[in-house]
């Protein structure tokens, strides 16, 4: 074996007594909202260089997929049909899926056992795999196996959190996906509602290089409020974060959550159901958050919410008949024009449109 291969004694990984997290994630093993991650990764404890959203979304299916067999030393795998049933992942294929698998090849686990008087450097995913023979029937199968200092990590944690599932997939940056699974992974634990990080601690958790980001108020502006704003529109919690100071210097942030009340819950729910265009206006404040309807007649070429859905879908129709078409659909299918899931019923179905 060369000299760049971590050694890991077999016995450690295929030995090791098992965790509390890994016996959560087998009782919860038929949950489809939520998914139970070690709270090591959740908090970014080991992890030294984060992947973009992208990656990141898949790194969470992965795990969810493997669930109480994370530790286990066996390939996990899916089908491409199976991601693209999920609402706020990319309509993915062959193309899309080699980079994201590469990044998270890429990822780095730096564990320092004080105890045992060890670091080890590691990644998550030891090999990945896309199988592409049924590719021109539409389906592909992803598999992948993770590393063993990984598999040795989730086997010992205690320690975990439960993430709503359709949250984190919805989150529409990597920055906002890292501070939510950080403050996810903090809630439950007792008389514990917030916490002051240190501005290297923001820049690790956020996994911002040296050198880039280097004024807190670029760091406030393009980084952390913008996460916070992302959370607080998408999730069952609200943060707020406050600066510490000492002088005029701010040393720190002190970020608080709480969980929604039931009237904010739904509206969350409404936005993760909803279509993702307009999403972001309506977090900055430049555009109302109402119920969606789709108009009673005539084209869609002068309502841009729809246009931009229609868009995005890549569909080429008429403006007049797309539309006329779509009520028809409605009608056939019995659906009000105002459904809570109207947008993304319209963005399905332009999309089938313009594959025809």
């Amino acid at each position: 074996m060369g000299k760049n291969h971590l050694i890991i004694p077999p016995d450690e990984v295929l030995g090791m007594v098992m965790g509390k997290t890994i016996q959560v994630a087998k009782d919860r093993a038929f949950d489809e909202a939520q998914t139970v991650v070690p709270a090591e990764v959740a908090r970014g404890d080991y992890i030294k260089n984060p992947p973009g959203a992208q990656a990141l979304k898949l790194m969470y299916l992965f795990i969810s997929v493997a669930g109480g067999r994370m530790a286990d030393d066996v390939p996990h795998q899916f089908r491409l049909s199976e991601i693209r049933k999920i609402s706020g992942m990319k309509n993915h294929d062959r193309a899309s899926l080699e980079p994201l698998i590469a990044d998270l090849a890429s990822v780095v686990l730096v564990h320092d056992d004080m105890e045992k008087q060890r670091v080890t450097i590691s990644g998550i995913v030891d090999e990945g795999s896309i199988d592409y023979r049924d590719e021109n029937s539409g389906d592909l199968v992803v598999t992948w196996t993770f590393r063993r200092a990984f598999q040795r990590m989730a086997a010992e944690s205690n320690h975990w959190a439960i993430l709503d599932r359709q949250t984190i997939f919805s989150l529409s940056s990597k920055y906002s996906i890292l501070l939510f699974q950080h403050i996810a992974s903090l809630v439950n634990l007792h008389h514990i509602e917030a916490k002051t990080f240190t501005i290297p601690e923001l820049r690790t958790l956020f996994g911002i290089p040296a050198g880039k980001v280097k004024r807190f108020a670029d760091l406030n502006k393009d980084v952390l409020t913008l996460a916070i704003n992302d959370i607080n529109q998408l999730s069952r919690l609200n943060l707020t974060a406050t600066p510490k100071k000492i002088g005029r210097t701010v040393v720190g942030v002190e970020i608080k959550w709480a969980s929604k009340e039931l009237e904010e819950k739904a509206k969350a729910i409404r936005e993760l159901k909803g279509h993702s265009a307009g999403r972001k206006a309506r977090r900055n404040g430049t555009a109302e958050i109402i119920a969606a309807v789709f108009p009673e007649t005539g084209s869609i070429t002068y309502s841009p919410h729809w246009l931009e859905i229609k868009r995005a879908a890549g569909c080429n129709a008429d403006n007049a008949k797309i539309a006329t078409d779509f009520r028809r659909f409605l009608l056939d299918k019995g659906i009000a024009r105002d459904a809570a899931n109207i947008e993304k019923l319209f963005g399905d179905y332009c999309r089938k449109v313009g594959k025809v």
